[in-house]
């Protein structure tokens, strides 16, 4: 194991005055400290990746203070979380990789630390009482070109942007790396003039400092899972369109491509609009895309990512005519409400966000008339084809709820997510299926949910225990049989013919049927 510790001077020496003057001498706090409280566990047990987030404590919300040096290429950064124990703690820790740790308080403090692996191991001056609330500040460097194991930063000709899905988000900043603990977010990023930066949520303050640098702050309405922060610096111009109802509509673009883009970004108002008549309104304060600036494979090995409230994508990709791209951005702005609204309660429940997205995606497709992939210009005739693969994928994938940290945004989380609730929408028709969908979708508004959740759901609304039938269909090792359609036969299994897969984010071309 590789790790870095520090204990600070004032730090150690605060701990042996505050235990003395709590409950006498540091040797009698640090017994009583082991009787009562204890680390908390460096793990919240996830089935994919199990060494993601940290117990013991929720984060309520971060705030991001970041400055950018684009000489050095270097950013500069302070988090500040507030966090809530639910036990109490000698210790806890953070998801962080690459950064390279300047300091540590707990409540104003000064705190011990040390990085090991992917974890920043915090020693508070005092235990944390079990449901205390604490400040977390953490001040720290890093280096956007930096090779680690895995990243988030994509860096461009003139500054960078992150995609943190899905385990990434803790190389950008230190923190609770997992959907499950969503939380408000607010920025402050400086850059050098000439230069715009770009959060999640709305721009609340615009300040030019002494120096000639801009500071813009952004704060969100509504929390967020750690993997769909976005954070952009670049010569962006920002393109401000209304959209249904008066939601206000901000796309992110580089400045000399924003004509050629505009073909594109002007479809959003239409997408909107096709798809709050089946899911209901925006869920968000504002939505728009960000065309990265850089069209770079080695950097930006995916094509759009649903980070909240602006959807990142590869330029080149806008480029194309509509019947090129609009099912693949209704896939992502489908994100909005099944992924961010209700974020997955485990990343084994990674089906539900990408299930739904290529599922509405399609949907869209086929209305237009669109050909897909294959040929085919019907949701039944993709689902047939879908259908005769399934032992196949599942053979060499596992089922559709079982993914690991190899095969996790192949075929089967996508495509094999919609043949579940096309099985689902096919047995209990159309009216039922849209209930469930609306009752999930405000049931779980602003958190996360699990593959279970959606099963006790479907079960409550539909009047009968769909618990066999559902479960058959995501955590079965053979197709079952489709509702509605008895001539539809399975191919048997052949060989090991492993479903293509991205190294990251989801959202390559072989994946996703809405491409």
């Amino acid at each position: 194991m590789r790790y870095r510790s520090r204990v600070t001077a004032p730090a150690a020496a605060l701990v042996a005055t505050a235990t003395a003057l709590a409950i006498g001498s540091p040797a009698q706090a640090a017994g009583t400290a082991r009787r009562t409280a204890e680390p908390g566990p460096e793990t919240l047990g996830d089935p994919v990746f199990p060494a993601l987030g940290n117990d013991g404590y929720h984060v309520s919300s971060y705030h991001l203070d970041l400055a950018y040096d684009p000489t050095a290429k270097l950013v500069d950064g302070t988090a500040t979380l507030r966090i809530r124990a639910t036990e109490e703690l000698t210790r806890f820790s953070l998801d962080a990789l690459g950064l390279d740790i300047r300091s540590v308080s707990v409540c104003g403090s000064p705190a011990g630390w040390e990085q090991a692996d992917e974890k920043l191991r915090i020693t508070p001056a005092r235990p944390l009482p079990a449901y205390a609330a604490a400040t977390v500040c953490v001040t720290y460097s890093a280096d956007p070109r930096r090779t680690l194991a895995h990243t988030a930063w994509v860096p461009t000709p003139d500054g960078f942007a992150i995609c943190p899905q899905p385990n990434s988000a803790h190389t950008v900043f230190p923190c609770n790396d997992h959907p499950s603990d969503k939380a408000a977010f607010s920025f402050r990023l400086t850059v050098p003039a000439g230069l715009r930066a770009v959060a999640n949520g709305l721009l609340t303050d615009t300040e030019t400092l002494d120096d000639g640098r801009t500071a813009f702050s952004y704060r969100s309405l509504s929390p967020i899972a750690t993997e769909l922060v976005q954070i952009t610096v670049g010569d962006y111009v920002i393109k401000d369109r209304q959209g249904p109802h008066g939601l206000p509509l901000r796309d992110v673009v580089p400045a000399a491509r924003a004509d050629a883009l505009e073909p594109a970004l002007s479809l959003t108002p239409g997408l909107v609009s096709w798809l709050e008549e089946r899911l209901g309104a925006f869920p968000f304060e504002t939505y728009g895309l960000l065309p990265c600036n850089s069209d770079d494979p080695k950097a930006f090995d995916f094509t759009g990512l649903e980070t909240q409230t602006l959807t990142l994508y590869k330029p080149n990709f806008l480029l194309q005519e509509e019947k090129k791209i609009g099912s693949h951005m209704m896939h992502e702005l489908v994100h909005s409400w099944f992924g961010n609204l209700v974020s997955p309660g485990t990343w084994a429940d990674l089906w539900l966000n990408e299930g739904h997205a290529d599922f509405y995606g399609l949907l869209y497709r086929y209305e237009r008339g669109w050909t897909d992939s294959l040929g085919l210009t019907t949701m039944e005739a993709r689902m047939k084809d879908t259908y005769a693969r399934g032992d196949q994928w599942r053979h060499d994938s596992g089922p559709v709820a079982a993914p690991n940290a190899t095969n996790l945004f192949d075929s089967q989380r996508y495509l094999g997510g919609v043949l579940v609730l096309y099985a689902f929408r096919e047995l209990v028709g159309e009216d039922v299926f849209h209930a469930v969908e609306r009752a999930f979708l405000d049931r779980f508004r602003g958190s996360s949910a699990t593959t279970e959740d959606y099963i006790a759901l479907a079960s409550e609304i539909s009047g009968q225990d769909q618990s066999g039938f559902l479960r058959d269909w995501l955590h079965g090792t053979k197709t079952p049989r489709m509702p509605g359609h008895p001539d539809w036969t399975v191919t048997p299994v052949a060989s090991s013919l492993v479903a293509p897969h991205s190294r990251r984010g989801g959202h390559w071309h072989e994946n996703s049927a809405t491409l």
